[in-house]
């Protein structure tokens, strides 16, 4: 699973709801709407310094037609106040160890802004370029979720069946959506898409790696290439039957190492799962729904593995059976996962 620690999110990406992650892509299609993204993370007291500095020339995003690629060109000569930030890797949670070798963590970095890859319901995903100054750069995504009062859809009901919140005062707060609820509410879906993330990374499968979480705000691997290059959603993806029947199996072997966990995606659609390397990197899993747990676990489940299954199926892959897939990945659900993902950490 090593070509998946590449350069990864991009991020994020139903019927039901919007995907999140271009990473989070929200666009209409044939299988559903789009989408957006846990832990216990409190926000940092002390946010990290700010400077800003001038500079003639330096990155921007570009977006590439409707292919669901985005660029990074130089900005040839706008002069404009740019904010650089120092890096917060210091004061945020940090992924699973062991660190990826293209991550930059030294605390002397800067974190530049690049632009936005995506205005999404729950959430907007940014480009940032995490740099030591006159040296290499890493391109990052970030989501930061809105709190429930911005988002332009809510969905804290069924997927959060089976979810457990450890301190009763926080779980009041959340069920009266007081201020103080509404802000933990937007912090424990990052947690949840952050705890996720980071069990499905150390199980090795192709998802971005989690970088940080700070508050409502979850720093990813940027899936694409380290110009800025963003890999395309399959639902743009161009190729033959036999290049998606590729595709389709190294995507099996994802959602079997997350129901492994005891867990469906919750919201997968052709929008939040991305071509890279070869093969597929799945995205946008704040909603990842506990199989057994939740009581609508197993429809989550069917609902995932159709939308996906038909999607292949057109596309020429005689495998592709979206009913056969549900029966197979419940039953390891079922069985004996090895390590499960702590339902405290996901609200």
């Amino acid at each position: 699973m090593s070509d998946h620690h590449d350069h990864h999110d991009h991020h994020d990406h139903h019927d039901h709801h919007d995907h999140h992650d271009h990473h989070d892509d929200h666009h209409n299609h044939d299988d559903h709407d789009d989408h957006d993204d846990h832990d216990d993370h409190d926000d940092d007291d002390s946010p990290p310094r700010r400077t800003t500095r001038r500079r003639s020339a330096g990155p921007r995003l570009v977006a590439e037609g409707r292919s669901g690629r985005f660029t990074v060109e130089s900005d040839d000569g706008n002069k404009q106040r740019d904010e650089i930030r120092f890096s917060s890797y210091n004061v945020a949670t940090h992924g699973p160890a062991p660190v990826p070798d293209w991550l930059i963590t030294d605390l002397s970095a800067h974190d530049t802004p690049l632009g936005a890859l995506k205005s999404g319901k729950e959430a907007d995903v940014t480009l940032l370029d995490r740099s030591l100054p006159g040296g290499p750069g890493c391109p990052l995504a970030v989501k930061t979720y809105r709190d429930s009062n911005h988002r332009m859809f809510h969905r804290d009901s069924g997927y959060q069946e089976g979810r457990r919140t450890r301190r009763s005062r926080e779980g009041r707060a959340m069920a009266n959506r007081t201020a103080f609820g509404r802000d933990l509410l937007s912090a424990k879906w990052a947690g949840a898409e952050f705890a996720v993330l980071s069990a499905l990374w150390r199980a090795e499968a192709r998802v971005p790696y989690p970088v940080q979480i700070l508050g409502s705000e979850l720093m990813m691997e940027f899936v694409g290439t380290p110009d800025g290059t963003a890999a395309p959603r399959l639902a743009a993806w161009q190729g033959d039957s036999d290049e998606f029947t590729g595709l389709w199996h190294d995507l099996v072997d994802t959602l079997e190492t997350l129901a492994l966990q005891g867990l469906t995606h919750g919201d997968l659609s052709p929008y939040n799962v991305l071509v890279h390397d070869g093969g597929c990197v799945v995205i946008d899993l704040p909603q990842a729904v506990d199989i057994v747990a939740n009581p609508q676990g197993e429809s989550f489940l069917q609902r995932d593995c159709q939308v996906i299954g038909d999607f292949f199926s057109r596309r020429g892959v005689l495998a592709a059976d979206g009913e056969l897939l549900a029966l197979h990945l419940g039953s390891l659900a079922h069985g004996e996962p090895g390590t499960r993902v702590d339902q405290h950490a996901l609200i």
